[in-house]
């Protein structure tokens, strides 16, 4: 717990910036070591990805991000409109009811679904009352982010903030951890209505990425910024995402919340916190 306070001192953006660094550095002796220690500490299998020889990679962060095969995770029912997918590997922190405008971060602590949003009234109101889901990504994760559902981009939210571990340490202390770091805001249009799906930032996390705009969510942001995309994305292909379609990715670990409006909603059996989600 002390380890967790301690991180309100460091300097988590230049901090980020050095790792950003490092992890990038193209010298052949430094990339195959930072990778080949990844694949041993963490059991990495090579063989799912697209490129599955880690000496081709030119540094770390590309081998960190890498691609997977299509094979190793077919999309469920793709055309399936009442169904959704997990948007990356990770582990499910929490899920439920969104109730009073208020999230559950861990047993005992809630958070402010308005603030999450950056403030956004009129995004927030089209969650109150419905669902969310919480699922961290370990350094042993997959790090693409795919839509759990077909959308249309409708708006993108930047957030700045502190970048804090979102670590199970961090998220059952630390209280207001996701609306105290950065993060992004992706709002969809979707044909269950609107649906989105929150990348939050995380210590050596201070750059995060979409399939539309490149790197997002820069380490030095003074302002909440919003874009909002007109009727018209719906036929921009780079807006215009299929169930499965990549929407983003991380370097380093962190966590996405997908939010989900007022509706019906099962959850899966084997859905369950602390267990194991795949994309």
């Amino acid at each position: 717990m002390r380890a967790v306070f301690a991180q309100a001192i460091l300097p988590h953006h230049l901090l980020s910036r050095v790792i950003a660094r490092f992890l990038r550095a193209r010298w052949r002796p430094l990339k195959t070591a930072q990778i080949n220690f990844l694949i041993r500490k963490y059991n990495v299998d090579v063989s799912i990805a697209q490129n599955p020889d880690p000496a081709a990679y030119p540094h770390f962060n590309a081998f960190f991000t890498r691609a997977l095969t299509p094979q190793s995770r077919p999309i469920h029912a793709p055309q399936d409109t009442a169904d959704y997918t997990s948007p990356v590997d990770g582990t499910i922190s929490e899920y439920g009811a969104i109730s009073g405008g208020r999230l559950t971060q861990a047993k005992g602590i809630d958070y402010s679904l308005a603030e999450l949003v950056g403030g956004q009234a009129d995004i927030a109101r089209q969650f109150n009352g419905g669902h969310f889901a919480t699922l961290y990504l370990s350094p042993r994760d997959y790090h693409r982010v795919h839509m759990p559902a077909a959308g249309v981009l409708r708006a993108m939210v930047t957030v700045p903030g502190r970048l804090f571990s979102v670590a199970d340490s961090a998220v059952k202390h630390l209280p207001n951890l996701f609306n105290r770091n950065e993060r992004v805001v992706c709002l969809f249009e979707t044909a269950r209505g609107p649906l989105a799906v929150i990348m939050v930032g995380a210590l050596f996390v201070g750059m995060m990425e979409t399939a539309w705009a490149g790197v997002v969510a820069p380490p030095r942001r003074a302002k909440i910024a919003r874009t909002d995309y007109p009727a018209t994305a719906a036929s921009n292909p780079a807006l215009n995402l299929a169930k499965g379609a990549e929407m983003g990715r991380f370097n380093m670990g962190s966590t996405v919340i997908v939010l989900w409006p007022r509706q019906s909603m099962r959850w899966a059996a084997d859905f369950t916190v602390g267990g194991a989600v795949k994309m």
